[in-house]
């Protein structure tokens, strides 16, 4: 990306006030993250949702969500995504980090209303409500119930390897879609395909966080519910794999505008020295005529004196 693309993407993103850009965060981030809860909660328990449709649902939700906030704030709706826009220098610190907090309170507000809204009684606790829409790893895997039975639980390698395969591509479709001019609709299309891929890689292992908010926002309130690992401890795992995640993006990303400014400049150098030898030679020429005139003038006037 040449400077003058990185100057009109942080205009671009940057034409909203500040404040109208941090509400955006804030409220798409509840939006998403509600969706995602309701979906995990009440359509797998109501409808018998399965992991195919939550991937596809994930992926729509965050198309829609992209498609509305992102002439405002970009649609960053992720920790994770606002990093690798900081690091890229596509979005400014100050502004990155308050996109970060508004990401985050969006997702713990969401959150607490999904907590609200499920019915529960002696015989449906909150536990098995919140079992499908919390990430973990381990016993709180979403497939430890299917594979626990036969010994098999999957461990935190295996969690930190998916979440970090799926953060790549999460990142990666992010920040080729800020570089992009093309239209929302092809935004949202982009994000909406990788959520999805996405969502479908680490669901049966971690539930598929993919984001800090979401998976913050679910975790602080299926805390103490009898789940069979405290959410809040594994919590850490779902921030540092996207955040890694936005750094291994971010460092390709530099590191491939570096080369292709290098491999623009040479071209120019070397036409520049072309240019440098021509003249050289043209001068070397000119000199090499003169000594010749003057040489000839010399012998012209060595002859004319012998006749005299």
């Amino acid at each position: 990306m040449t400077a003058a693309e990185q100057t009109l993407t942080f205009q671009k993103e940057h034409s909203k006030p500040l404040a109208l850009r941090v509400g955006a965060e804030l409220v798409g981030s509840f939006v998403v993250c509600f969706a995602i809860y309701a979906i995990c909660t009440l359509g797998t328990a109501v409808y018998g949702v399965n992991m195919a449709f939550i991937a596809l649902l994930t992926g729509a939700i965050y198309a829609a969500a992209t498609v509305i906030f992102g002439r405002i704030s970009g649609a960053h709706l992720n920790p994770a995504v606002s990093v690798a826009a900081m690091l890229t220098g596509k979005t400014g610190i100050i502004d990155g980090v308050l996109y970060i907090i508004a990401q985050v309170l969006g997702g713990i507000a969401a959150g607490a209303v999904i907590r609200f809204l499920l019915p529960t009684s002696e015989q449906v606790t909150l536990k098995i409500w919140l079992a499908q829409a919390v990430n973990g790893f381990d016993k709180n895997s979403i497939s430890y119930s299917a594979l626990g039975n036969y010994g098999v639980t999957l461990s935190i390698t295996t969690a930190i390897i998916v979440e970090l395969v799926a953060g790549v591509i999460v990142i990666a479709g992010a920040l080729r879609v800020m570089d992009d001019d093309e239209s929302n609709v092809n935004h949202g299309l982009a994000m909406g395909l990788a959520y999805g891929v996405a969502t479908a890689i680490a669901y049966p292992v971690t539930g598929a966080a993919l984001n800090p908010a979401r998976a913050t926002g679910i975790a602080l309130f299926a805390q103490n519910q009898g789940l069979n690992e405290q959410p809040l401890q594994q919590l850490w795992v779902f921030w540092i794999c996207p955040v890694l995640a936005a750094a291994v993006v971010s460092l390709v990303v530099i590191i491939a505008s570096m080369l292709g400014a290098r491999k623009h400049d040479v071209p120019g150098n070397a036409a520049e020295s072309d240019g440098e030898t021509a003249d050289a030679e043209s001068e070397a020429d000119g000199e090499q005529t003169e000594q010749d005139e003057q040489s000839d003038a010399q012998t012209d006037a060595d002859e004319s004196v012998e006749r005299n």
